[in-house]
């Protein structure tokens, strides 16, 4: 017979972000709890509102399987005495086993007999097993946990009641002073207390008492409200997708509705609007058919429908405090220059062990010119960018940022073109943020571009020379998520930037103390280039490259972001080809034998020692291929994988470890530059072959 259970954990309200994730983590590890106890079932549903976390178990199978198994204890010599009599150790083992001597039998492995019994452990019932759902219960972990009363437990909120039933019949446990039973509770004013009788009428009982408690179906819901009104009065909404589950997760009966706010606070830059209203008000705004910004929002209420009017009013009377803040502060902001917000930034703290803001620029400023000369900007694009790097944090100390400092850049590139910057410089203050994720939107501009770059390059450079450096998972700066910002940022413009070069360049730049302001760029430096090889295998890793050439590449001589990038690639593009097997033993053997020469420094070849034809055709191609620029990554790996043939011959008819000293060092030498070549493309000792 299949059973259904229904577990529902009552809380107060959780706080939106932590919903989906609990109920996700509770379903996770219930879905563990029933594999490690050999339950079977069909399916876990999960329902989640800002006051309860349940999950119901479909098709759940009547008992655990019965388990019969041979259990292995000591060696006969050790069970027995030289009389056959059982020793302790046999007898303590059947014991444990809960069998007796009587059960004993023997089995050789490898020549040696040891004892065994065979036993029979008996399923346990669901009834039986279930319970021990508390354990799960207590197990889970929250961003932010808290206790009450005068109990040590935590947990996310306090809980306030337990729903535990195995189809009809209440299957209890207790968590502190709280028994799990079948009553739950409704809508906290709408609703009241309700009986469930089983599992299946748990959506149909509680919707009745003003929850939906299915996250998805609460979802959509919502969305037909919004859309439902946006078609009415003929309106543009497209849900933000982060909003939208933020609001589904403050609710448990939504009622979408309408407001208005007066239009001329129009006049203030839109993103000003929408913040205020998406991020602080949780409101949706909307836009007429031509795309326009319009003076009205939609929100949601938890609740019906009655005395809407009251609660229109209030949320359009705290949007519009907020909107008269925000026309306050933009007003304000525009009463003073750009220079007399930089000159403010001389005593605002970057942070105290690094120094203030305004330092920070000078050295962004600094580095920022040793990119564009790296990368050959032109003259107008090198102007505009040293322009940008000294004023792109002036945002900071206005106003506005002040209130809303999601608008950091943003309004940097509003009040600069309202100051008569020009647009390039005004699109750099906005951009050099970008990514602000992961994955998130890149700059646009290559002015912004680069002073992305600077101002990413600084912040780690800043960090790791003061010794802030990320340590497992603390990283309270985010430079791990500037360091892959860069990595994504040179791979899609391909733009060369070898690591040791650019570190050397920026020294130099920085040298002068008034530049450096105390940041030492060589400190930590080694911490550094591991650093970006982990976001560089963390970008490899989106691109689904395997994990033998993601090794390979990084083990390689290379310090280029965008060479590294590109090897791995290559690479993974030829490992389809079926002589890959072939080119990769050639250049593997090269790189094995080239471990055993012991020159130090140069590694010149003298033609003259050479004994074989073989020998001098190789070094021509060596020769040639060490001419060429792996700026072609392709075009290089072809060159090499070309030389197949003439390492076959050559190892065919040559004998490296000769016993002339000098042929074998020259030899060695040879293998060196071959190995070094190899190496600008990786270390494909590394790469796996069929």
């Amino acid at each position: 017979m299949a059973h259904s259970y229904l577990l529902e954990i009552g809380l107060e309200e959780i706080p939106a972000h932590v919903v989906t994730p609990s109920i996700q983590q509770l379903a996770q590890k219930v879905a563990k709890f029933l594999k490690e106890n050999r339950l079977s079932y069909d399916s876990i549903e999960q329902f989640s509102t800002p006051r309860r976390l349940a999950i119901r178990i479909n098709g759940l199978g009547d008992r655990q399987p019965d388990i019969e198994e041979d259990a292995k204890g000591p060696a006969r010599k050790i069970a027995q005495d030289a009389d056959g009599n059982w020793t302790k150790a046999a007898i303590g083992f059947t014991k444990g086993q809960g069998l007796t001597v009587d059960d004993i039998t023997f089995k050789t492995i490898k020549g040696t007999e040891y004892v065994y019994v065979h036993k029979l452990i008996q399923g346990k019932t669901t009834q039986e097993i279930l319970p021990g759902i508390k354990d799960v219960v207590e197990s889970l972990n929250f961003p932010t946990m808290m206790k009450w009363a005068n109990y040590d437990f935590k947990f996310v909120r306090p809980i306030r009641w337990l729903v535990s039933i195995l189809d009809d019949e209440v299957l209890p446990f207790q968590i502190l002073d709280i028994k799990a039973g079948r009553q739950s509770q409704g809508h906290r004013f709408l609703g009241k207390a309700v009986d469930l009788a089983n599992p299946s009428e748990y959506e149909e009982k509680l919707q009745a008492e003003f929850v939906i408690v299915d996250a998805e179906k609460r979802k959509a819901l919502i969305r037909e409200q919004i859309q439902a009104i946006a078609q009415e009065e003929n309106w543009e909404v497209t849900p933000n997708a982060d909003l939208l589950e933020e609001v589904n997760n403050l609710v448990e009966w939504p009622t979408a509705f309408s407001g208005k706010f007066d239009p001329k606070y129009l006049a203030i830059p839109e993103e000003v609007l929408i913040t205020s209203m998406r991020d602080h008000q949780r409101f949706f705004f909307v836009r007429n058919q031509d795309g326009k910004l319009l003076p009205n929002f939609i929100s949601v209420r938890n609740g019906n429908k009655e005395h809407l009017e009251n609660v229109i009013r209030g949320n359009e009377k705290v949007l519009t405090a907020r909107l008269e803040d925000a026309a306050f502060f933009y007003d304000e902001d525009q009463k003073n220059s750009i220079d007399y917000y930089v000159d403010r930034l001389k005593k605002v703290s970057f942070h105290d062990k690094i120094g203030t803001m305004a330092e920070k620029m000078t050295r962004v400023g600094s580095i920022a010119q040793v990119i564009a000369k790296m990368l050959g900007l032109d003259a107008e694009t090198a102007e505009d960018l040293q322009r940008a790097a000294a004023i792109y944090k002036f945002d900071l100390v206005t106003g506005m940022v002040g209130e809303f400092p999601e608008l950091q850049g943003v309004m940097g590139e509003k009040y600069a073109l309202l100051k008569g910057e020009k647009p390039a410089v005004a699109q750099a203050i906005r951009e050099h943020y970008m990514p602000n994720s992961a994955e998130g939107e890149l700059p646009e501009s290559t002015v912004g571009a680069v002073l992305a770059l600077a101002d990413k390059f600084d912040n780690i450079f800043s960090f790791f020379s003061a010794g802030m450096i990320p340590s497992g998972s603390n990283d309270p700066y985010a430079l791990r998520r500037h360091a892959y910002g860069i990595v994504r940022i040179l791979a899609q413009r391909d733009w060369s930037l070898d690591l040791n070069k650019f570190e050397e360049a920026v020294k130099q730049a920085l040298a002068d103390d008034q530049t450096s302001f105390g940041v030492d760029v060589d400190k930590n430096f080694a911490e550094v280039v591991e650093f970006f090889n982990d976001r560089i295998k963390q970008y490899l890793d989106h691109q689904s490259v395997s994990y033998d050439i993601e090794d390979a590449v990084l083990a390689g001589s290379q310090h280029n972001v965008t060479t590294i990038i590109a090897a791995a690639e290559v690479l993974t593009n030829a490992k389809a080809a079926d002589s890959f097997k072939d080119e990769i033993e050639a250049l593997t053997r090269v790189q094995r034998i080239a471990t055993k020469n012991t020159t130090a420094g140069d590694l010149a070849v003298d033609p003259q020692l050479f004994n074989n034809e073989t020998e001098g055709k190789l070094f021509d191609l060596i020769t040639k291929i060490e001419a060429m620029n792996d700026s072609d990554m392709a075009a290089f790996f072809k060159e090499l994988t070309s030389l197949t043939p003439a390492i076959t011959e050559y190892f065919d008819a040559t004998m490296v470890m000769d016993k002339d000293a000098k042929i074998k060092a020259n030899r060695l030498n040879m293998m060196s530059r071959l190995a070094n070549l190899v190496l600008r493309v990786g270390d494909l000792t590394k790469v796996m072959v069929k």
